[in-house]
C-alpha cells in the first residue's frame, strides 16, 4: 500500500496499493466496501473530494482517475503526460485536480472536464503537494527547495529551502500556518507559512523520514522513519 487517505467523515479510508487497485475500506468493520480496477501500475496517491463523494487517484501508469464513491463508477480519465503520477490533489473547491510525478512537473486539471489549465515546470521528480483551505496557495515537493505557487497566476511566489535531499511529503496544518516536510536527508522540518522560514531547528532522524502528518489541533506532529519506527514530536 503506497498511499491513505481518510474521507471528510472519517468513516472510511481510500488506498492505493502496488497492484493497481484503489480500494475503500469501512473502518467500523475494518472490510473492504469497494474495489476499483484500471490503473495498469502501482497507485501512488488518492485524496478525498472536500465533499467525500469523489476519490482521485494517481498512478505509475501516467493517468489520473476519478471515482464516484455512491455508484462506484470511474467517472474521469486524465492522461496527464507524466511518466508516473506520484501526487494527486483536488482544491479545496473541488474545482481543479493538480498532478505531479515524473516528467511533466506539475499540471492543473479542470476537475469536471480534466481538460489541462496550467503547467508548473519542476526539473525532479514532484513526490507530495498541499494546497491551502483559502485556495491561494499549492506547494509542491521534490528535491531542492519546497515551492509555493498562487494559484490566481500560477506564478512561483515563495521558496522553502534547507533540505539536502529528496522531499518525500509535506504536510499542512489545518490553520495553514505551518507546514511539515519529510525528507530522504533524515529530517522533518517544521515551517512558517507567514514568513517561510523554517521554525526552530531541523527533527533529525536515524534513517529516511517518508511520511509526516499533523494531529487535528495542530499540536503534535507523526513522523515514520525507514529505521522502521514513528515518532511523536
Amino acid at each position: 500500500i503506497y498511499n491513505i487517505a481518510l474521507s471528510p467523515n472519517g468513516k472510511t479510508l481510500a488506498s492505493g496499493s502496488h497492484d493497481g487497485k484503489v480500494r475503500l475500506w469501512d473502518i467500523e468493520m475494518g472490510k473492504v466496501v469497494a474495489k476499483w480496477t484500471g490503473h495498469s501500475e502501482g497507485v501512488m496517491s488518492v485524496c478525498w473530494s472536500a465533499g467525500g463523494n469523489r476519490v482521485v487517484s494517481g498512478s505509475r501508469d501516467g493517468t489520473t482517475r476519478v471515482w464516484n464513491v455512491k455508484t462506484r463508477e470511474r467517472i474521469l480519465k486524465i492522461k496527464t503526460g507524466h511518466e508516473e503520477v506520484w501526487a494527486v490533489i483536488y482544491s479545496p473547491d473541488n474545482t481543479q485536480i493538480a498532478t505531479g510525478g515524473f516528467i511533466g512537473g506539475v499540471k492543473i486539471w479542470d476537475a469536471k472536464t480534466g481538460g489541462l489549465l496550467a503547467t508548473l515546470e519542476h526539473d525532479r521528480i514532484v513526490f507530495s503537494l498541499a494546497w491551502t483551505s483559502d485556495r491561494k496557495k499549492l506547494i509542491t515537493a521534490s528535491h531542492g527547495p519546497i515551492r509555493i505557487f498562487d494559484t490566481a497566476t500560477w506564478k512561483q511566489t515563495g521558496t522553502l529551502e534547507g533540505h539536502t535531499n529528496y522531499v518525500n511529503t509535506i504536510s499542512l496544518s489545518r490553520n495553514n500556518r505551518l507546514l511539515a516536510s519529510a525528507s530522504d536527508d533524515k529530517t522533518a522540518c517544521l515551517w512558517n507559512l507567514e514568513t517561510n522560514i523554517r521554525v526552530e531547528t531541523p527533527l533529525q532522524h536515524r534513517d529516511k523520514v517518508e511520511c509526516a502528518a499533523f494531529s487535528p489541533n495542530g499540536r503534535v506532529l507523526v513522523t515514520g522513519c525507514a529505521d522502521k519506527n514513528a515518532y511523536t514530536w
